[in-house]
């Protein structure tokens, strides 16, 4: 069965989504939550102030999609089609959400919270997590090289468990690189 395909179109305040293949589209104050997206595909589409809080992902194509406002608790985006994976976050609430093994390399987070979120084996080199809550996210073999930590706030980041070659980091952030090594920093 081919998937129906939906182009520049506006979608504002639904509760549900019919199967296909969305590109060029905006989502506005939608509520999606627990929403069945599986084999969905969305590209070059526009999220704004929708709650996607545990959609399934599975088999979802996200391709340069842009989440702004969103809450979108509890997502699996390692359940989604990992072929041109790329997706942008402002102001976005993530909590217990998952990356683990996502290649999500230059991936932006802005201003968002993201407490217990796992990003196990993930590869975010060159991301930016800009004015984010990082509390209780886990960063275990994951790959950050170059990303930005330097206005991120409550994370725990072990030099020895994860790849940090250049990145960057504030000097008041320090304590989260050295939490696990048991030194006190007053």
């Amino acid at each position: 069965m081919e998937k129906p395909y939906i182009a520049d179109q506006i979608f504002e305040k639904c509760t549900s989504l019919a199967y296909g293949e969305y590109e060029h589209c905006t989502f506005r104050s939608c509520n999606l939550e627990g929403a069945d997206l599986k084999n969905f595909q969305f590209v070059d589409c526009r999220f704004e102030d929708c709650n996607l809080s545990l959609a399934k992902l599975s088999g979802t194509s996200l391709q340069q999609v842009t989440f702004e406002g969103c809450k979108m608790q509890g997502l699996h985006f390692e359940a989604c089609n990992p072929f041109l994976l790329e997706y942008q976050f402002t102001q976005c609430v993530l909590n217990l959400s998952s990356f683990y093994q996502t290649k999500s390399k230059k991936t932006s987070f802005q201003n968002c919270i993201l407490h217990e979120v796992d990003f196990t084996e993930a590869d975010f080199s060159e991301a930016n997590f800009d004015a984010c809550d990082l509390a209780g996210a886990l960063f275990d073999r994951t790959v950050l090289e170059k990303a930005d930590f330097r206005s991120a706030i409550n994370y725990t980041i072990s030099p020895a468990l994860n790849r940090l070659k250049k990145a960057k980091f504030s000097q008041d952030g320090l304590a989260g690189l050295l939490s696990d090594i048991g030194i006190e920093i007053s």
